[in-house]
């Protein structure tokens, strides 16, 4: 599946609140977000941007499927 292109930080967080991520600290423009839904708790790091740059998206993203053990494109059709 293809990734939107179109998504801000803002739409990002709040899509994420699905998988328990939670805003636990914010430096400059970098806000840093927190799950426990598995056993361990998982850290992510979002640019605060009007529109996230694809690559960096496709990380976070990854990064997410890679943590809850689901496939990236499962991921981005349940999040949207």
């Amino acid at each position: 599946m293809k990734i939107p292109r179109d998504i801000n930080s803002d739409n990002l967080i709040q899509l994420l609140k699905k998988y328990n991520y939670k805003i636990t600290h914010q430096t400059g423009s970098h806000i840093r977000l927190t799950s426990n839904i598995k056993s361990t708790e998982h850290n992510i790091t979002i640019p605060k941007h009007k529109n996230l740059k694809i690559g960096t998206l496709n990380n976070i993203l990854k990064d997410i499927s890679q943590y809850l053990e689901i496939n990236k494109d499962d991921l981005v059709k349940d999040l949207l």
